[in-house]
């Protein structure tokens, strides 16, 4: 390793941090936080390590000041949320009869054919109504839509226009020869998106942090927040340019510094009724819409294939902006290159590559050596293969705030170059917190990102947008409405990106930890991308 170099974060009462730059090594900080650097040269194994992490105390206790948020950063989050809002509306739920439901809705093929050409769009129409027949006047309903052919191993998502009348447009676009079936689920009626919507903006308290001080011999721990909502003396610990913030009650006769580890369980609050909680029990989730509508068969048609240029960064993704075929992924915009093992050891020759984000990349790390067999991993601090995000990271096992980190500063300490690729994802340890909080964070490493390409434009940065989840895990406090924020945030920068939303839906994975083949897929994308 090189010399450290200084990694500072504004911080009241809490240690600076000095980290060391890794060359020939590999970083790997995740869950929430994941930086990974990889380089190889010729006849040199890649190996995957930690350096180690030195820190100096250079704080003294200080009382909690206001934060102060730029002002640019609040206009854009409150432009944000405003858009939200008007997606999301307050709907009135009364009773279960004026809902939509699964059942009495209706779906009608528009111009139906007996076969239908690859390369066709196949349009459905979809009456929403409530348990009593009567049409819905109203949209709001979160719908997923899917083509699938199992013998095939295929699918694909569906794109879905909202009306806003209670009518929806579900556009498929056939991409492969064979029967089709069609599918369209009922995740949440607009009643319960409403009801979602309101309970999530309403409280921080869904997580409970614990704070662990320790001074010399004495441990004390502490409940932490991501808000003062404290009459207690706090300690306050600041991150950022854009100063987001982290306050533990200070405990008595120990400094803000003595903070080492934190902790988190949930806690038992909820902010629906009674009556909104029935929306969500697991028969009434993720309900097939479209399960009397017969297969569709698709031919060849001797229909000329549209050549595609090779991906490269900064290219638009369209919906679906893939399917999967036998098990693989193919991309519908661009030329995806399949890589073997040599291949793939040749591409990432010389390259610098971080991987800045939540468990989900984790995967990624445990997958890569499969591809590039020479990757080892290291571990030179005891701290395990990776570094910690500081927060908001929900674990119920004590992780280091000294070996904890930040995505935008972590992107402030990367100068850059044509051989740096930088990989980020962010979301799922946000679910159970207002959403500004994640707006507010995705608009402090878009600023980091274009700091980054000031300094060296030819740096190569892919967003890989959040998998789909399980759909009947605590609805309330992970429950899947961050998809459009990360799209509309980074749309018009020149980044590339890995529409895993829409690859776990073509997968039907429904899971947060996808298995390999679709890991596999997506970094796949990503070397498409880099190589």
């Amino acid at each position: 390793c090189s010399r450290p170099s200084e990694h500072r974060m504004s911080v009241k009462c809490l240690k600076n941090t000095h980290s060391r730059t890794a060359h020939l090594v590999t970083m790997v900080q995740m869950s929430c936080l994941l930086s990974f650097q990889l380089w190889s040269a010729i006849n040199v194994p890649i190996c995957l390590y930690h350096c180690s992490i030195s820190t100096n105390s250079s704080c003294s206790e200080t009382k909690m000041s206001p934060v102060k948020t730029p002002r640019e950063t609040l206009l854009r989050t409150g432009k944000i949320l405003g858009t939200l809002n008007q997606l999301m509306p307050p709907r009135p739920f009364t009773h279960v009869n004026t809902t939509t439901s699964a059942t009495h809705s209706t779906v009608s093929i528009l111009n139906p054919r007996h076969t239908y050409c690859r390369g066709d769009q196949l349009d459905v129409l979809m009456e929403a109504r409530d348990p009593l027949g009567h049409r819905k006047e109203y949209g709001g309903d979160f719908l997923r839509a899917r083509m699938s052919s199992p013998v095939l191993k295929a699918g694909a998502s569906g794109k879905v226009t909202d009306f806003n009348n209670g009518t929806y447009l579900v556009s498929f676009t056939l991409l492969w020869e064979g029967r089709i079936s069609l599918s369209l689920l009922l995740i949440h009626p607009s009643e319960g998106v409403s009801a979602l919507w309101r309970a999530r903006n309403q409280g921080y308290d869904k997580i409970i942090f614990k704070g662990k001080f320790v001074n010399r011999t004495s441990e004390v721990f502490t409940e932490c927040s991501l808000t003062p909502n404290s009459s207690t003396e706090l300690c306050t610990y600041l991150y950022g340019t854009d100063q987001e913030a982290f306050y533990c009650e200070k405990p008595p006769h120990m400094p803000c510094e003595a903070l080492t580890h934190v902790t988190t369980k949930n806690r038992e609050i909820s902010y629906l009724t009674v009556k909104e909680k029935s929306l969500f029990h697991k028969s009434k989730v993720g309900v097939e819409m479209m399960k009397d509508l017969k297969h569709s068969d698709v031919s060849h048609c001797n229909k000329r294939e549209k050549s595609t240029e090779k991906c490269q960064i900064g290219m638009k993704t369209p919906v679906p902006g893939g399917y999967t075929l036998q098990g693989r992924w193919i991309t519908t915009f661009c030329n995806q290159i399949q890589l073997d093992t040599n291949k793939t050891n040749g591409c990432l020759k010389g390259k610098l590559i971080y991987l800045l984000g939540d468990s989900t990349l984790r995967h990624w790390i445990y997958y890569l050596p499969k591809v590039a067999k020479t990757l080892k991993f290291f571990d030179l601090h005891g701290t395990g293969l990776y570094k910690k995000y500081f927060y908001p990271f929900i674990t119920s096992q004590l992780h280091s705030v000294r070996d904890a980190g930040h995505i935008p500063q972590e992107i402030d300490q990367i100068s850059g170059d044509k051989n740096t690729a930088i990989i980020i994802t962010s979301g799922q340890h946000f679910r159970p917190f207002p959403i500004d909080l994640f707006i507010h964070r995705a608009i402090s490493v878009r600023k980091a990102i274009e700091q980054l390409f000031r300094r060296n434009p030819d740096t190569k940065v892919i967003i890989k947008i959040e998998n789909i989840r399980e759909m009947h895990i605590e609805t309330e406090r992970f429950g899947d409405i961050q998809y459009l924020i990360l799209n509309d945030i980074f749309k018009d920068l020149n980044v590339g990106v890995i529409d895993a939303w829409d690859m776990t839906i073509a997968y039907a994975s429904n899971n947060l930890h996808p298995p390999d083949d679709v890991i596999g897929d997506q970094i796949s994308m990503f070397l498409s991308y880099i190589c």
